[in-house]
């Protein structure tokens, strides 16, 4: 049971949140976040895609909608399989570049710009290329940050957070925290690439963007990234590493998630009626499960059909489906989670389906896609909760197989249980969290005593590169002396043994 916390009563501000960013996912963080703002009496200014279809008190959107398509139930399991991680984050950056141009251009945004709106907080999202920072510097107001994943490298920096390759994996590798020395140099050597890809790629490019529509006088983007007061991440040390961090990093890992939804009458009968148990089947808001190959729509297909238990599928305009199986364009997905019936969640393992299956406490079947998702899938396989399913290895046998383990080995069910315990288990729930840090900084007008001194720390004094130095330029003079001294004692002794023999030798009388 989450102890629920009030949060202490802060004078009303106004907020600014823009968001570049066309994910409906995505913006689900966010929107739960401003609406509980906006009920607590803040006045929230909204710069984004989707506007509120039942607008509420103290809440107002600046619509760029319709500027960018929305990337909602619109892309290809082929465009996911064939970026690769590194080349889908240089793509990301690439895009986002574009995204924030066409944003920035928006005759809406060019407004705000000009007008004499005075704000209390800016709320920015680090996803790629923060191209609203100038914002900040515009309207001379702190500014938080938020992040939809666990925490991305060139993210840690700005508040001084610790992200040590050693033992804490990038975002968008499958590595545990315990890895292996080739781990440890990928680990290591992709972290640094990335972040120094982010500031060369991007960051100078809308160093540039944000000086053409903010005016010659916005600091650089390395600059203005040193304010931001905190970071809200979507992540939990329960199902993600448990990790050092700095206080205005704060993980409210699970914030979108919303209870008391209800489902439509028709899916509760269909899911009450599963007396053998329900196998739900996504692969999130984003991509569209019909563009399987068809051979591996048909493992599944075949593999359903031999199954006592239903299958609710998210997908659209197949055919030849078993009796069994019910599919639906869209499903409220949490809802469905959380029915007693549901036995397995198929998904491709993005963050807020997995936290949302975590939550409900029901074991998974993961088919990684890209991204972050091969990490988040392989956390929880290592936790007993999910058995990872190949997608190039996909076929009546391998999916029957992981089927079997998550529907029959009691284990996965019992350790999905005690991990919803752990994940809902907080002082505060996530909501209320974001809530008091975000009045936190609005009360102090900002929070950069939240920040590590490592912030305005050059790279070569964080890695201690110039002690490290000294204290080898010590060890080498003290070896040079060492060496020196034992050569001279050595000589000493050399050339008193010599002398000795010269004299041994004379009263003997011989000569040397």
């Amino acid at each position: 049971m989450v102890a629920r916390v009030l949060v202490q009563d802060t004078k009303a501000a106004k907020i600014l949140t823009l968001i570049s960013f066309n994910g409906k996912s995505h913006f689900s963080m966010f929107e739960v976040l401003l609406k509980a703002l906006a009920k607590r009496g803040h006045q929230v200014t909204v710069v984004g895609f989707f506007p509120l279809k039942d607008p509420i008190p103290n809440y107002t959107d600046i619509s760029v909608e319709g500027s960018l398509p929305e990337v909602v139930n619109n892309m290809t399991v082929d465009f996911f399989r064939g970026l690769g991680p590194f080349n889908a984050v240089m793509i990301l950056y690439k895009l986002h570049v574009e995204m924030c141009s066409i944003v920035m251009d928006h005759p809406n945004v060019q407004k705000l710009i000009r007008s004499d709106e005075k704000f209390d907080l800016i709320i920015t999202q680090i996803f790629s290329p923060d191209c609203f920072l100038g914002f900040s510097h515009r309207f001379n107001a702190p500014v938080i940050s938020l992040t939809t994943s666990v925490a991305v490298p060139w993210g840690n920096d700005r508040i001084g957070n610790p992200d040590h390759p050693a033992y804490i994996p990038n975002c968008i590798l499958p590595y545990t925290q315990y890895m292996s020395f080739s781990q440890r140099l990928v680990n290591t050597v992709l972290t640094q690439v990335l972040k120094l890809a982010q500031y060369y790629y991007s960051d100078l490019t809308i160093d540039e963007l944000t000086r053409k529509h903010l005016g010659p006088d916005v600091p650089p983007l390395s600059e203005l990234k040193k304010n931001t007061s905190l970071i809200l991440v979507n992540s939990h040390f329960t199902i993600n590493i448990p990790r050092p961090a700095v206080p205005a990093f704060v993980e409210v890992g699970g914030m979108h998630i919303k209870s008391g939804g209800k489902l439509p009458d028709d899916l509760k009968a269909y899911l009450d009626e599963a007396k053998d148990g329900v196998i739900y089947f996504s692969l999130g808001s984003m991509i569209r499960s019909e563009t399987l190959p068809r051979e591996k729509v048909q493992a599944f297909i075949d593999t359903f059909a031999k199954l006592p238990q239903k299958v609710l599928w998210k997908i659209d305009n197949i055919t030849g489906l078993p009796h069994n199986v019910r599919t639906s364009k869209w499903l409220p997905q949490y809802e469905v989670l959380c029915h007693p019936n549901v036995r397995a969640f198929i998904t491709h393992g993005g963050q807020f389906g997995t936290q949302e299956g975590v939550h409900a406490g029901v074991p998974m079947i993961g088919i990684p896609l890209g991204f972050d998702q091969v990490l988040n899938i392989m956390n929880y396989v290592t936790k007993g909760v999910a058995v990872e399913l190949d997608y190039e290895s996909i076929s009546e046998e391998t999916v029957s197989n992981a089927l079997s383990k998550v529907l029959y080995d009691p284990s996965y069910r019992r350790n999905a249980k005690q991990l919803s315990e752990l994940f809902r288990d907080r002082p505060q729930s996530a909501l209320d969290t974001a809530v008091y840090w975000t009045e936190y900084v609005i009360r102090y007008r900002g929070a950069p005593h939240l920040q590590t001194a490592a912030v305005e720390m050059p790279l070569y004094q964080y890695l201690l590169l110039d002690v490290i130095a000294v204290l080898l330029l010590c060890a080498i003079l003290f070896g040079v002396a060492l060496y020196c001294g034992f050569k001279i004692i050595f000589k000493i002794i050399s050339d008193t043994l010599r002398q000795m023999r010269v004299a041994k030798n004379k009263v003997n009388g011989k000569e040397e």
